[in-house]
């Protein structure tokens, strides 16, 4: 049996900042939660969660639109 890692239901990405949106499943039907990281180099590819001052608007930006993603799938799922 191979081991199914599970994975983000969108992946959203700017420059070195990626944001993952994640479904999950509640009492109340599904509902979405979000991860943040930046990719850097040392010596190989490595991911953190910290960022710099740099990277904050480029963060801001993709929030936005996890968020916009998101209220779309509610209203989908609202609508249907």
């Amino acid at each position: 049996m191979a081991n199914h890692k599970p994975q983000p239901v969108k992946t959203l990405r700017m420059a070195k900042v990626q944001v993952a949106i994640w479904e999950n499943q509640g009492q109340k039907g599904p509902f979405h939660t979000v991860t943040v990281s930046r990719s850097y180099y040392d010596e190989e590819w490595k991911h953190t969660d910290n960022f710099t001052a740099g990277d904050l608007l480029t963060l801001a930006k993709l929030l936005d639109q996890a968020h916009s993603w998101i209220f779309e799938r509610q209203a989908e799922t609202v609508d249907s």
